[in-house]
């Protein structure tokens, strides 16, 4: 065992085969090496429990190993419990101060490298003799009767930049046999292969109650053509708009928010890596972008303001050190109304639409560097410009998770909703607290008449509260809401994934109270194993003990 450790932590695993006994037959597996999956996976370990993660790409720390900061959705640090509140306080920093604290490590947080994150999850999970297998996607559950009893996996390298691939190297490659299971990716691939209700898109107004809910009103409203002639609707449509599917504000629709990358640029020539166009590039493609360009220059005529709003397009925003969406833009640095598609996607999907995101941003940024409508001095800067290899050495500069806001989402014993981000509900089951504001950037780019006027515009942009949220004050995440129904499967937790609404998980879905919640996860974990029960029957007086033992806050009182 201690030898198949020393090989998970020094390289990939290919073409492995386990034999049957405790190399495949842990306690827990967990799937996901992202932050959450890590705490479970360390808090089942400290307890004396085996367990093996099981990641599909080559890296771990998810999002926070690929360019989120651990500190940047969090507005509360007094809110924050558990081995996370001293955890994210520590991942990436390389400060000589031994006494670092939230205010000193948000002023540190520009000097935070993705490769020093990724660097620290790996340590403590050497630390905590934690085996992860690596380049391993789900591809099937053998269940008896409700319950897991194992899982398949295949064998699927992630591309040389960092994407995954369509088609496996070799299926069902190895199989894991565990007692409880944990799903903590950021696809839901083991909940939804598990046969567990999961759901994807945006409730109406009447399903939860939700006065945000459903469809939006548009935003970045723009007079510009999307017709491939200017102003002739029957010549079709431009590419990077849609047609608008006619449901009215409230509604319920399959959308979800956009995804994108968060990515370092540079002009250093050292770390500089060349950003190539697609091969298959084709100008017609970023058409819509040259005419938004050629409004912004008539528009904003001070030539400041204009590059200020051309750099929206393309490299963005800069959040801290990385670039982010520009929610201000009509166009940014990824393409809208295809997320939805993942989420629900068989993997040749994912990986297809994954490589979009790639293809896009490679062209948009050869369109913002090469075409004449777009001034000389902004193309020339453009141009100047290159992927930071420092940050993502292994992948020519990419990174290797694509930012996925929301996937699938369980369907548990209790929904997180508006309701409960504006503090109006009483939970009995909390296992850690969130605190962020109903944060959905665009879902969709469509076009609409008004007045004999054509107009484009992006559909379900919201940041409702700021960071803080509406009412500035912490709710508790129910255990309810990462359990399935007993029913449908009684050893599986969802600590990523949990059960809510898309305006419930548009506050909740941040990455420290995924870590709260994947440590919280791994306690119940451990408890359904020694009180050999369903997760569904844990003696909830002795786990919320036990929770506030382990230094979690689970209601706030201040």
């Amino acid at each position: 065992m201690k030898n198949l450790i020393l090989i998970l932590f020094t390289g990939v695993i290919l073409g492995c085969h386990f034999d049957q006994g405790e190399n495949n037959e842990p306690d827990v597996l967990v799937y996901g090496a992202t932050p959450s999956g890590i705490m479970a996976a360390i808090t089942v370990k400290k307890a004396g429990h085996s367990v093996i993660i099981v990641e599909p790409s080559r890296w771990v720390g998810g999002i926070l190993g690929s360019g989120l900061k651990p500190t940047d959705d969090l507005p509360n640090f007094e809110a924050i419990g558990g081995s996370t509140r001293e955890l994210i306080l520590q991942l990436g920093v390389r400060s000589e101060d031994s006494s670092l604290t939230y205010e000193k490590v948000r002023k540190l947080n520009r000097e935070i490298s993705p490769k020093h994150v990724r660097e620290d999850f790996l340590k403590l999970l050497e630390e905590h003799n934690v085996p992860v297998i690596y380049d391993h996607r789900i591809s099937r559950t053998i269940k008896s009767k409700n319950e897991i009893k194992e899982v398949l996996f295949d064998l699927a390298p992630y591309d040389e930049n960092g994407c995954p691939v369509e088609e496996a190297e070799k299926y069902d490659n190895i199989n894991i046999k565990a007692k409880i299971y944990i799903d903590a990716s950021y696809d839901g691939e083991l909940m939804a292969r598990s046969g567990v209700s999961n759901r994807i898109g945006r409730e109406s107004t009447m399903d939860y109650g939700e006065s945000l809910a459903g469809v939006r009103p548009y935003d970045n409203i723009t007079p510009i053509s999307p017709f491939i002639i200017p102003d002739n609707p029957h010549s079709g449509l431009l590419p990077l708009v849609e047609n608008d599917h006619g449901k009215q504000q409230g509604a319920g629709d399959q959308y979800t928010q956009a995804y994108n990358f968060r990515f370092y640029v540079t002009t250093d020539p050292e770390r500089r890596i060349e950003i190539t166009v697609p091969e298959d590039y084709n100008p017609l493609d970023f058409e819509l972008v040259g005419r938004y360009v050629d409004y912004l220059k008539e528009t904003f005529k001070d030539k400041e303001e204009l590059n200020k709003r051309l750099g929206w397009i393309f490299p963005g925003w800069r959040n801290s050190g990385e670039y982010n969406y520009h929610r201000g833009s009509l166009i940014t640095t990824v393409p809208l109304g295809i997320n939805h598609i993942y989420s629900g996607g068989d993997y040749a999907t994912k990986a297809r639409i994954w490589k979009a995101y790639q293809n896009y941003f490679r062209g948009l940024y050869f369109f913002m560097s090469s075409d004449l409508r777009v001034p000389e001095d902004f193309r020339e800067k453009t141009k100047s410009m290159g992927l930071d290899g420092f940050h993502h050495p292994e992948t020519n500069g990419w990174p290797h998770q694509l930012y996925i806001r929301v996937s699938r989402r369980l369907m548990g014993l209790y929904t997180i909703t508006e309701h409960d981000v504006y503090n109006k509900t009483h939970v009995e089951d909390p296992i850690g607290l969130a605190q962020y504001g109903i944060d959905t950037y665009p879902a969709r780019r469509t076009w609409f008449e008004r007045n004999d006027s054509i107009f484009v515009a992006i559909e379900g942009n919201m940041f409702v509260g700021g960071a803080k949220g509406p009412t500035n004050t912490p709710y508790p995440i129910p255990y309810r809401a990462i359990i399935p129904q007993k029913y449908e499967c009684p050893n599986l937790l969802v600590p990523v994934l949990f059960s809510s609404t898309h305006l419930g998980y548009a506050s909740a879905r941040m990455e420290p109270t995924f870590m709260i919640v994947g440590e919280s996860a791994g306690i119940a974990a451990i408890h359904a194993l020694e009180e050999k029960v369903p997760v569904q029957d844990i003696d909830m007086e002795r786990y919320l003990n036990k929770l506030k033992e382990m230094g979690q806050v689970l209601y706030w009182n201040r």
